[in-house]
């Protein structure tokens, strides 16, 4: 649950810090007072999109910061887990997002740097935003099959449809290459063995190609080799002045110093080691030269070799090391071509073994999703009878898709059908449900799918919106049930649905010297009759308006 919320130079907030309790907390305010600015500052810490222009004027960066508990909410704790953000037997987890007014972000969770992707992964599991546009996509079909898989806990079928239907893809992917490639003009196929027979000839093999380099490097240098060779091994050992007779002059120069300084001992020791290492060096310079063969047609045949090689690697574009494998290639196209039609077989006996899983898989997410459908319905038509339609009836129709490709998400039409009045029978809720209705219906859904499942914090923002008089108490008491269970906000305009709330926060706006502020305050009881008033029409002092919102706000008391 969302414990605190503090907010610098957000907008038209300059400074606000704000406690959170439980249950059912309702946000009030005229229009453009700052409610939404609250609900912005919320998906800045969930890792929504961060937009610059919510740098107050005249600041360099705005700075969100939010304390929650995951006590409730086992999902967020494993996350932070399982990065090493949570530390042990603490439930806290603070987050902290920066946006300068250049459009950088930076997040921050208990203290730690994190990427606006990981905080939108954490976000998803602490936090729930619903907004008056959530109605309107509703209407789209994958909007209605999710729903329905959320309130039937679908997750494991889906999964099972998911990867079957990636095998029997592959598999038919797979068919239709071969079967593409059984069409190839035979011309082609002709091509395709004469480069075989080019490649076949040339015989080259992976280890050759580097053993022909140094070969080549060393014959075509032998001239070079011989030459300098010899002449290392001259001024080594043998020449006229070599390394050797110096070393045993200074030898014979440092024998005679031993007797009158024995410090001398070890350089002689070392000049002695070093001799006979340069005598070594010598010999086997000596060695090498004497196995060194000047051989022209060696030469010509290793420089012949090299041409072939290189000459066909140019032929079929490549460099002359990727040969061998290209070689390999060819060979398995022309295998699987010539025995296309055993492996098609072979690929057919698959697939049917591939569209039997991805059937039965389909198959027993469509029983999941009927029975599903039924309580899914039954519930929502409950609750939108509650909201102001006594006779209306909400239908979840589950129909085969007709596709004949496999679909991650099984074989099914989803489609929410609606009926407002007695006699008239269900239809798609796209054609027969009016702006009120859908977001009654959009309310009586969430509080549905809410129930049991979603994150511990979740956010109404005028999802209320179409809905007046007695219904709207009706949805007060809805929100104050499902926040019996969850930590639930809303932003109301509707007195009807504040009374309901067990926390009441006013929002307002001020001019001084200048500058627009917004402030928040947490309401008692005299402050929540005047804001009641004020949103029933009155100036929140007196009259009846006042005595209404007393009246509500009793009701409300009654009722808990």
């Amino acid at each position: 649950m969302l414990r605190s919320l503090h907010i610098r130079n957000l907008a038209i907030i300059e400074s606000l810090s704000l406690d959170w309790s439980t249950g059912f907390t309702v946000l009030t305010g005229e229009t453009g007072a700052g409610k939404s600015i609250l609900i912005d500052a919320l998906g800045l810490v969930i890792g929504l999109r961060a937009d610059a222009t919510l740098v107050r004027a005249g600041t360099d960066r705005a700075e969100v910061s939010a304390e929650f508990s995951v006590n409730d909410c086992a999902e967020a704790a494993a996350w932070l887990a399982e990065r090493e953000l949570l530390d042990a037997g603490s439930d806290d987890c603070t987050i902290r997002r920066i946006v300068h007014a250049e459009g950088r972000t930076r997040a921050f969770v208990n203290g730690s740097p994190i990427s606006a992707s990981e905080l939108r992964e954490l976000g998803e599991r602490l936090v729930e935003i619903f907004g008056q546009g959530d109605s309107r996509s509703l209407l789209l079909s994958e909007a209605q099959r999710q729903a329905l898989d959320d309130a039937g806990r679908h997750a494991e079928p889906l999964a099972a449809v998911a990867a079957a239907a990636q095998v029997l893809q592959r598999v038919e992917r797979d068919i239709e290459q071969l079967r593409n490639a059984q069409s190839r003009d035979p011309a082609q196929l002709e091509y395709l063995r004469f480069q075989l027979q080019e490649l076949d000839a040339l015989g080259l093999n992976a280890d050759e190609l580097p053993a022909l380099d140094a070969e080549h490097r060393r014959l075509a240098n032998a001239g070079r080799l011989l030459d300098e060779g010899h002449g290392a091994q001259q001024q080594l050992y043998g020449g006229e002045v070599s390394v050797y007779d110096q070393l045993s002059s200074a030898l014979s120069a440092l024998h005679g110093l031993i007797p009158l300084h024995e410090g001398f001992a070890e350089a002689e020791a070392l000049t002695s080691g070093a001799q006979a290492q340069v005598r070594e060096a010598a010999d086997s310079l000596r060695r090498l030269i004497d196995r060194l063969d000047l051989d022209p047609e060696r030469l010509a045949i290793v420089e012949n070799r090299l041409t072939a090689i290189h000459d066909l690697a140019r032929k079929h574009r490549l460099r002359a090391e990727e040969l061998p494998a290209r070689h390999q290639a060819l060979q398995s196209e022309l295998a699987t071509l010539e025995d296309a039609g055993a492996a098609l077989g072979r690929l057919e006996a698959q697939r049917k073994t591939a569209l039997a899983s991805y059937t039965a898989s389909a198959a027993t997410l469509t029983a999941a999703r009927h029975k599903a459908a039924s309580a899914l319905a039954k519930a929502v038509t409950a609750r939108v009878r509650e909201l102001g339609m006594p006779n209306a009836e909400f239908v979840v129709a589950v129909e085969p898709l007709g596709r004949d490709k496999p679909t991650a998400h099984g074989v099914d039409l989803v489609r929410f059908d609606f009926s407002a009045n007695p006699g008239q029978p269900p239809r798609p809720m796209s054609k027969v449900a009016s702006g009120g209705e859908l977001s009654r219906i959009s309310l009586a859904l969430q509080v549905s799918l809410l129930s049991e499942a979603g994150a511990a914090t979740q956010i109404f923002d005028e999802v209320d919106a179409g809905i007046g008089g007695v219904t709207a108490d009706v949805v007060g008491r809805q929100l104050r049930a499902l926040g019996a269970r969850r930590q639930v906000f809303c932003v109301t305009h509707l007195a009807q649905v504040a009374a309901r709330g067990l926390d009441h926060f006013g929002i307002a706006k001020a001019v001084q010297d200048g500058q627009t502020f917004t402030r928040v305050q947490r309401l008692d009881a005299a402050a929540r009759v005047g804001e009641l008033s004020r949103m029933l029409g009155g100036d929140g002092s007196s009259g009846s308006t006042v005595n209404l919102a007393q009246e509500l706000l009793a009701r409300a008391a009654a009722d808990r």
